[in-house]
């Protein structure tokens, strides 16, 4: 009978979702006394646990259990799971032996229909995923989809939802993957979905909107899964990836202190799960926020652990590199990546930063259609982020090809935008944009005002490289490499693409006196030709 009521403890403990009494309950019982049920509880209870090893152990126990008591459907459903929790711990060859015995099971059944037939597609779509077969994968998940609605099974109902909105997102086609995304987050937020498969749909969900800068969603759904993931003791999956998005939050909201603390927490919690790949990401995020307080050193670092960890450190590191002087390899590095990333999301997130490198060194040309398709793509995602991200990119190139009118516009509405997001350091750099085209249409006045607001804002957030251009443009600090009111009027002009001639007649001046002022520019600034000089002017915003 004792035997009997630790078994009874254990089993509601587990209904209840305390974690870590049942995995304590189940393990310590005999596994003779265990079903294949009481099997699959202990692997979840343990895999929420960040206990691994013990996971798989268990699954491999439930999957020998069913088949000797000859239920073959639960067999099917161990070992999928395996796979599921195999492919998560980088072992797809395993994993891919096991799916071969849920399909063989299945096989074995003589075409019966299922729902377990849902669950392994699942995992064969995944697999097309995973070798990046995307219209392949596309076209089994509506298959899983509707596997759950035909036996009632919101995991399987879920899951589909969720990996066709990924898919479809991907493909370009944002507005009907969102709200795919949407249909499946209502199964999860209503809390009908599994624990195992709600961690998974919540992170994903949370990943799919940052990577198309859809944020309001992004802010929502964070919130969610960190009160989902405090409400479960002992919790490990999932918290490092919550931890990643209220960093990401924290970033886009100017606390950039706190993102990296919390940055710091995520790979931490990473580390206790094993996801060792995963803390890349934290710490490529970790990255982002270091570089834009100006802490280049430690922002390198972070770069390098994020790469050494298996994540791309592009395209911050290339911002880096344009920041600390490394125009080149900057250059060289935005180049490589516009010819290898090809589909719109990922596009989406090189193109701010290739249009920002290529006209900080004197590219203006080259930067141009990569800012009108940045607006092609934020008109197809049509999310806030996006929109502002190419009228701020829109801006830019304006400044550079001395349209001093698209410039206000373009600059305004990036203002705008970010300033709906609540994001002060995006908003500040845009006013800094309408700043400059107010000086150029001769509203200096007005052009004060925006570059002192977005000074004081740059103080208090700490921004220190972008508080040190507000002051340049204000007249408050040193002129840019020394040079003198008359000199900084003809680098302008220079940087414009006007001849020597051209700059004479514009300034009033002989030729011979702009040749020698653009002698002493090229000594002051250390370069050896205009297109070197005019780099050095876009880079310090001198036009």
């Amino acid at each position: 009978m004792g035997v009997l009521d630790d078994l009874h403890r254990a089993r509601e403990e587990y209904r209840r979702r305390e974690w870590i009494s049942a995995y304590r309950e189940l393990s310590g019982l005999d596994e003779t006394d265990l079903t294949a049920e009481d099997f699959v509880a202990l692997a979840t209870s343990a895999f929420l646990l960040g206990h691994y090893n013990d996971c798989v152990l268990a699954l491999q126990r439930a999957y020998h259990e069913a088949l000797e008591h000859q239920d073959e459907l639960a067999a099917v459903r161990a070992a999928y799971w395996l796979t599921t929790v195999l492919r998560q711990g980088s072992e797809p060859a395993i994993a891919g032996g096991w799916l071969s015995r849920a399909q063989r099971l299945l096989d074995d059944l003589d075409g019966d229909d299922v729902v377990e037939r849902g669950y392994v597609l699942d995992q064969v779509a995944y697999g097309h995923i995973m070798k990046g077969e995307f219209p392949e994968a596309l076209d089994l998940a509506p298959k899983v989809t509707a596997y759950g609605r035909r036996f009632g099974d919101p995991d399987l109902v879920a899951t589909g939802l969720h990996m066709e909105a990924r898919l479809t997102i991907f493909t370009g086609h944002v507005a009907d993957g969102l709200r795919l995304l949407d249909e499946a987050m209502t199964y999860v937020l209503a809390g009908e979905v599994s624990p195992v498969y709600s961690g998974i749909i919540y992170c994903s969900s949370i990943e799919a909107c940052q990577q198309i800068a859809e944020y309001s969603r992004m802010r929502e759904w964070t919130h969610a899964l960190t009160t989902w993931c405090d409400s479960q003791p002992g919790l490990v999956p999932f918290t490092g990836q919550c931890a990643v998005h209220r960093g990401q939050l924290m970033r886009l909201h100017g606390a950039y202190h706190e993102a990296v603390a919390e940055l710091e927490h995520a790979a931490d919690r990473y580390a206790a799960e094993g996801a060792t790949q995963a803390i890349g990401q934290a710490s490529y995020e970790r990255a982002e926020a270091l570089r834009l307080l100006g802490a280049y050193d430690e922002a390198r670092q972070a770069y390098g652990e994020a790469a050494t960890h298996g994540h791309p450190a592009q395209p911050g590191r290339a911002l880096l590199w344009f920041e600390c002087g490394r125009h080149d390899t900057a250059v060289a590095a935005v180049h490589r990546l516009l010819a290898e990333w090809q589909d719109p999301v990922h596009r989406s997130h090189l193109l701010p930063a290739a249009v920002e490198v290529l006209v900080g060194t004197g590219e203006a040309d080259a930067a141009t259609p990569l800012a009108r398709e940045l607006e092609e793509i934020a008109t197809s995602f049509d999310c806030v982020g996006l929109h502002a991200a190419a009228a701020f990119a829109l801006a830019q190139v304006a400044l550079a090809r001395q349209d001093a009118a698209s410039a206000l516009s373009e600059g305004r509405r990036a203002t705008e935008g970010w300033a709906r997001l609540d994001a002060p350091y995006e908003t500040s750099r845009s006013r800094m944009l309408v700043a400059r085209a107010l000086r150029m249409l001769g509203d200096e006045e007005s052009a004060l005002a925006d570059l002192t607001a977005a000074r004081d804002t740059f103080a208090a957030l700490g921004t220190k490289p972008t508080m040190r251009e507000a002051t340049e443009l204000l007249g408050g600090g040193e002129t840019p490499g020394g040079l003198s009111p008359r000199e900084t009027e003809v680098l302008r002009l220079v940087a414009s693409g006007k001849s020597n001639p051209e700059i004479a007649a514009h300034l009033v001046l002989s030729e011979k006196t702009v040749a020698r002022h653009l002698s002493n520019i090229f000594g002051k600034l250390e370069v050896g030709s205009r297109t070197a000089a005019a780099a050095f002017a876009y880079e310090h915003h001198l036009v």
